[in-house]
């Protein structure tokens, strides 16, 4: 009986049909019932040997495997019928005396508040069906997704794009997504992505032995381990070569479809991971740290949630900006305004020289050098997270230290929509265009409202916070006067923003809490998506520049 949750099908429960459903949560029910009698019978054998009590062990791990899962399922699924079934199942097997699990923390992010967050079963009709989509994709609705749900036009998109990188017809066979996905979540230390590509990679039938170290995947994954790390931390470095590398391997050679979608992947994942860190996502319930068997203590958090950071919800609301007053914060927000209004009054009346605007860059790009995450010392990566990568000291360096230097890359040279999106396109069709449809719909989301303010063009900040990044990455626009960057961008701003895209292991609540003080968790959010959608395109387009050198 020391099956693991392996025997146990899942899938079912993804089905639209209840029928369906029913069927499958009943085959679940009598597995879980069966295993709970195994283990009662056990406990009650008068003398048990070494090995029988190591057998129980593992039956009791299997089962509690089993119970995580219900549980995630009992929070998280959104057909009512799962819900209520699984915590059914839950509470008859603690009726028979077997302990279950309980979450842990407070809710999908550790920054944001559990009831500020859409709770699934009170979703509207639209939402639910894109839940519908997401948990049938899944087999799961993740706390990435119930963060990005305040944006449902983005998440469908992004939803989608995902769907097709991961599941749909493409070069790479399944198991090697998920396995790119890890690698790429795992250089920024992401052990929440990890974890849930671990569970995908195992349940499409990838070889458990690749977890054990990247040493042991195949070459021609090992081969992807230096561009990986090229791209993560210092994409301006790619070049050609890298690319020449890969393709011309022998028999551990890429092919040119097979390596654009793996370096859509990593940039996917890279990005993801810049999310996850960005906004606090919490660990899943089902996974390792995201629920305890412990039972609650009197005050209803225990010391292992403390550890964990998962205090209680009242205890976390305490304001880690520095105690800065609603008025000091009100302020900062009429003088981002009025800032906004000054400059669009400037560029009215006056139009810089191309020589000033390409100073101005130069500046900004210097300037962005200086921004440090106030927390700027090494993080040693765990090993169940670093065993996925090589050279675990290589991480993100400003581009002019120790006296290099990098060319600035135009982008009127090479850029997206005219050079990057049809090389993807052609190479991987259709991907070009969900990616291009997900950068519009990031760059452009507006509900013209600033914190308290409504009816409010925020098309001048969006722009700020995008070419701010691509500046820190060394991509110029023409265009675009630099100089407005300082003008709406503060201090403790930068610092989230360059920590999110550059070192995301690095932030903390205190970054996330110390800029924009006055404006909502859905706005702060937003931002994160236009960190995530501008640092992918960065990293693409150093990328594909590197494809389209050696291609001509």
């Amino acid at each position: 009986m020391a099956e693991g949750e392996n025997e146990v099908r899942w899938d079912g429960l993804c089905s639209r049909d209840s029928t369906t459903r029913e069927t499958a949560l009943e085959n679940i029910r009598q597995i879980i019932l069966r295993k709970t009698e195994y283990l009662l019978s056990v406990k009650e054998t008068p003398y048990r040997s070494s090995e029988a009590g190591l057998l129980n062990a593992v039956s009791l791990d299997g089962l509690n495997k089993l119970l995580a899962h219900l549980l995630m399922l009992s929070k998280r699924c959104p057909f009512k019928d799962v819900r209520e079934k699984s915590e059914f199942i839950l509470k008859s097997v603690q009726e028979l005396g077997i302990k279950i699990p309980r979450p842990l923390g407070h809710g999908p992010s550790r920054f944001i508040p559990e009831k500020e967050i859409l709770q699934v079963g009170s979703e509207d009709t639209q939402m639910h069906a894109l839940f519908a989509d997401s948990f049938a994709a899944l087999g799961r609705l993740d706390n990435i997704t119930l963060v990005m749900v305040f944006h449902p036009q983005y998440l469908e998109s992004f939803l989608k794009t995902q769907h097709y990188l991961l599941q749909m017809d493409g070069p790479l066979p399944l198991h090697y997504r998920h396995y790119i996905g890890i690698m790429a979540a795992a250089r920024h230390q992401c052990s929440y992505l990890v974890n849930l590509h671990v569970n995908d990679f195992l349940h499409v039938g990838g070889d458990p032995k690749w977890l054990n170290g990247l040493e042991n995947a195949p070459q021609k994954l090992q081969n992807l381990g230096e561009l990986n790390k090229v791209l993560a931390h210092r994409p301006w470095l790619i070049t050609k070569e890298h690319i020449e590398g890969l393709l011309k391997a022998e028999e551990h050679s890429w092919s040119l479809a097979e390596l654009v979608h793996a370096v859509v992947l990593l940039t996917h994942y890279h990005s993801l991971a810049s999310f996850t860190f960005g906004c606090g996502i919490s660990p899943e319930i089902h996974c390792d740290g995201g629920h305890t068997f412990r039972p609650p203590s009197v005050s209803n958090y225990c010391i292992c949630d403390i550890t964990n950071g998962n205090h209680n919800v009242d205890e976390m609301q305490v304001n880690s900006a520095g105690n800065i007053s609603v008025s000091e914060s009100f302020f900062e927000v009429e003088a981002l305004m009025e800032k906004m209004k000054q400059l669009q009054e400037c560029r009215d009346e006056e139009e810089a020289s191309q020589e000033e605007m390409a100073s101005r860059f130069e500046i900004e790009k210097r300037e962005s050098m200086c921004v440090f995450s106030s927390d700027d010392e090494e993080v040693t990566p765990a090993r169940d997270v670093s065993r996925h990568f090589e050279d675990t000291s290589y991480g993100y360096k400003d581009f002019s230290r120790h006296g290099m230097h990098v060319p600035t890359f135009r982008v009127q040279d090479y850029c997206w929509e005219d050079h990057g999106y049809s090389l993807v396109n052609r190479l991987y069709p259709d991907v070009g265009q969900l990616i291009d449809e997900k950068f519009h719909i990031a760059y452009n989301l507006t509900y013209n409202t600033m914190a308290m303010h409504k009816d409010v063009d925020t098309s001048m900040l969006r722009r700020a916070i995008w070419n701010y990044i691509h500046c820190m990455f060394g991509i110029r626009y023409d265009d675009y006067d630099y100089g407005e960057i300082n003008q709406l961008l503060d201090r403790s701003f930068k610092v989230y923003i360059k920590t999110v895209v550059c070192t995301p292991e690095k932030v903390t609540k205190r970054m996330y809490d110390s800029f924009w003080r006055q404006f909502k968790h859905s706005e702060k959010v937003h931002v994160n998506l236009l960190l995530i959608e501008a640092r992918m395109q960065a990293e693409l387009l150093y990328a594909l520049r590197a494809i389209t050198r050696y291609m001509t």
